[in-house]
């Protein structure tokens, strides 16, 4: 998928609800890894295999219920047309060793430079996915992740991936952690007509469906570097078992710095590589965004 200029017109205004039940745990479990959606212009993603997001809570708050929604859009019109939104939402309960996840996602775009010609569709994705952990003994923890993904401009009318694997905590810490994961990735890709009439038309075949099967690796890092500031980054890589040219990397990082009560400017930049994508789609995507944030609780 070919990110072109209009994404980085857009700007996302963040509201968060959180709601929290406390309870007393005896002895320190790992976290779970939840997917952070970051500051989007307009592509944020909940169903990629990409970076993973520790949640940060002391021992006394283990259990917990929480519900984050955010929306944000842009229009103009004039000599310069285009809109442009996004909405997101995600889920979490946790009850002792037990933790289920969820989070969704939409972004759609469209814009014109030639006044002569109407709007064009430049984004279109929308995505889901669900995440169980079960914490183990020490800093051990195993779990299992599905995500679905329709995405018009990489060529698929439904991507799915089930992600079972285990994570490790090398730093368990409140103000910082460090931990791995390895696991197994099931990719299972539904392409679009648009997608095999093009590759047809310059020679290639594409059936309809396609699967892969990959080893996955991560490793993750999160930190409070003062009460006003948190970084955090995450590498992943998947290594197709079937074909050795199915191979993927993927890098994420983010700064987070408040501003006032409840406000904080939230930046990132993801990078996806693909060594082996479909005829036309380019083998790498990088999203650089910066956002406000309001979280309400």
């Amino acid at each position: 998928m070919k990110l072109n200029c209009y994404l980085c017109m857009l700007c996302v205004l963040m509201a968060g609800l959180t709601r929290s039940a406390p309870s007393r745990a005896d002895e320190p479990v790992p976290e779970s890894l939840l997917k952070s959606n970051k500051a989007s212009e307009g592509n944020t993603d909940v169903a990629t295999s990409g970076f993973e997001m520790p949640y940060h809570a002391t021992p006394d708050s283990k259990d917990a219920t929480e519900l984050v929604i955010s929306a944000g859009g842009l229009a103009s019109a004039g000599n310069s047309r285009s809109l442009a939104a996004t909405a997101a939402g995600k889920f979490r309960l946790r009850r002792g060793s037990d933790q289920f996840g969820a989070g969704i996602a939409a972004n759609y775009a469209e814009s014109a430079v030639d006044k002569a010609q109407g709007l064009q569709t430049t984004v279109e994705n929308f995505q889901g996915k669900l995440r169980y952990d079960r914490f183990l003994a020490g800093s051990l923890a195993v779990f299992g992740a599905l995500s679905a993904r329709h995405d018009r401009f990489q060529g698929l009318d439904l991507r799915i991936n089930l992600d079972p694997g285990i994570s490790y905590y090398l730093i368990d810490q409140a103000e910082q952690q460090m931990w791995l994961e390895a696991g197994y990735d099931f990719q299972h890709d539904v392409r679009s007509a648009e997608a095999i009439t093009d590759a047809y038309a310059d020679g290639w075949f594409l059936g309809k469906t396609n699967d892969r099967h990959s080893v996955r690796a991560f490793v993750g890092y999160a930190s409070e570097l003062s009460d006003s500031v948190s970084v955090a980054s995450g590498l992943e890589y998947l290594q197709g078992l079937d074909q050795a040219t199915n191979y993927r990397l993927n890098w994420d990082g983010g700064l987070n710095s408040a501003i006032g009560k409840g406000f904080s400017i939230a930046t990132a930049v993801s990078v996806r590589y693909d060594h082996n994508p479909i005829p036309n789609v380019e083998k790498t995507d990088m999203i650089t965004s910066i956002s406000l944030v309001y979280h309400l609780l």
